[in-house]
């Protein structure tokens, strides 16, 4: 990469700092994105995360030190004070790296790919297959800072994005942090690599297969016949799922190449999801789901997104502001498709359905869990089975008999809705509007302590 400098010999490099990034993506990459993901996934404290994101962007990261094991840099907060900010990344051991080597040197577009400053995810795959994770994962990211931050701070989560960007431009500067500098990788590969040729010139050529299949006729007949043989068992699962490869080209594109990118990625974890749920034991008994409308879908990647150009152009597609959409995934975290119902689905109960509520809230009400239930209600339309909605029923004092409040019982910032389900769902009224306040319950009086209880928006 142009702009670094040498220190201390080939395995430890500094990168000039680098200038504001207004308006842009961090990682283009697939491999930045992984890198990226690692950090946001670790994180416990998503506010301090969002903070350091600011500072990258704002060019408060300075010179950044890459070496076996770390990376260091001076991050500077809004006010100018400057932290000692440090990422600790786990080495390869000798064992690992010849695992690596070995399989980048076995095939020569991998070797291509790495001088061409590319990461090959077919090499990043077979590597993990054989016990090699290249890329970090959750909790790999070790953060030090001398601002005592707990987990990870502002400044190492700041140093995080800047060296994405990095990254981005040099996939050398993983490996190095690996514990190889690229010099001497590049040496080592280029030896194994020639061995392996000379290895195959001399080997004698290999005989044809002993068993090359049998004739499609003798196939049909034992068809036929009830011969065939067991199939055989189902593949196991990934550990994660597969990664995409990145779009990035030399020549403008005509799309949007980090939406399509994120899209690539939401689909292999939708089919690794799918695909845990089909291996699971049982799979065949249960009922099948019912397929996502667009609405649902829309809703759904939102939630994945990161990206704010992503997440603006799904609520947009489905019709939404910023605010609506917000709210859905709100309500989306808390319990996918039937939370959204919740939320957004007016449906008038039938007579029967309307008398269990009415039986769940008594029952609510005369439990010794009562005292939770001080205003209730539950949505109903407007409809012809539907009852008209009583005054506000007001939870008595300790010392009088409760009596059990109408279903459509209701407070002037707590509320219950009863999804079609049968759950019951908590919602809290804020700014105006009513939000999602908890996942669901099978009974009032649990749904009804998630309202008292503070719960952050999944």
């Amino acid at each position: 990469m142009s702009g670094y400098r040498e220190t201390g010999g080939s395995n430890e490099m500094t990168f000039p700092a680098l200038p504001p990034a207004p308006g842009r993506g961090f990682a283009h990459t697939w491999w930045g994105h992984a890198w990226l993901r690692s950090l946001e996934d670790s994180a416990l404290d998503r506010g301090q995360v969002k903070t350091g994101r600011r500072y990258a962007r704002s060019g408060a990261v300075g010179a950044v030190s890459v070496r076996p094991g770390g990376l260091t840099a001076v991050v500077r907060d809004g006010d100018g004070t400057a932290h000692r900010t440090d990422v600790l990344v786990q080495e390869f051991t000798e064992a690992e790296w010849d695992r690596l080597l070995g399989l980048a040197a076995a095939e020569a577009g991998y070797i291509a790919a790495l001088l061409d400053r590319e990461v090959p995810p077919e090499l990043v795959e077979d590597a993990a297959a054989a016990g090699v994770e290249l890329l970090p994962g959750i909790g790999d990211l070790d953060p030090r800072c001398d601002c005592d931050g707990w987990d990870h701070c502002p400044h190492t989560a700041a140093l995080c994005y800047q060296v994405a960007r990095l990254l981005d431009q040099d996939p050398f500067v993983l490996l190095l942090l690996r514990g190889r500098g690229e010099r001497e990788l590049v040496a080592e590969l280029e030896a194994r690599s020639a061995a392996g040729a000379q290895e195959a010139d001399e080997a004698p050529a290999e005989a044809p297969p002993a068993d090359a299949g049998i004739p499609a006729a003798d196939a049909y007949a034992a068809a036929e016949a009830g011969t065939l043989p067991a199939l055989p068992p189902p593949p196991s699962l990934p550990e994660a799922p597969g990664q995409p490869p990145t779009l990035d080209t030399e020549t403008e594109p005509e799309l949007d190449v980090d939406a399509v990118e994120f899209l690539a990625q939401a689909a292999a974890n939708e089919a690794h999801r799918l695909l845990a749920l089909a291996l699971a034991p049982g799979h065949a008994d249960r009922a099948p789901t019912a397929p996502l409308t667009t609405t649902e879908d829309a809703v759904r990647l939102t939630a994945e997104a990161s990206d704010f150009r992503v997440r603006s152009r799904l609520a947009v597609a489905i019709g939404r502001d910023r605010a609506a959409m917000d709210l859905a995934v709100r309500a989306w975290g808390f319990g996918g498709p039937a939370a959204l119902a919740a939320l957004e689905d007016d449906w008038a109960p039938d007579r029967a359905t309307l008398a269990r509520a009415r039986a769940a809230l008594a029952t609510a009400w005369a439990d010794e869990r009562a005292p939770v239930l001080r205003r209730l209600r539950a949505r109903w339309s407007e409809a012809p089975e539907a009852p008209e909605a009583p005054e506000v029923a007001e939870a008595p004092e300790a010392s009088e008999a409760p009596a059990p409040p109408e279903p459509s019982a209701s407070g002037t910032d707590r509320q219950l809705r009863l999804g079609r389900e049968g759950r019951w769902w908590p919602y809290r009224r804020e700014a105006g509007r009513w939000i999602p306040a908890g996942p669901s319950a099978p009974d009032p009086a649990s749904a009804w302590a998630a309202v008292d209880t503070p719960t952050d928006a999944p």
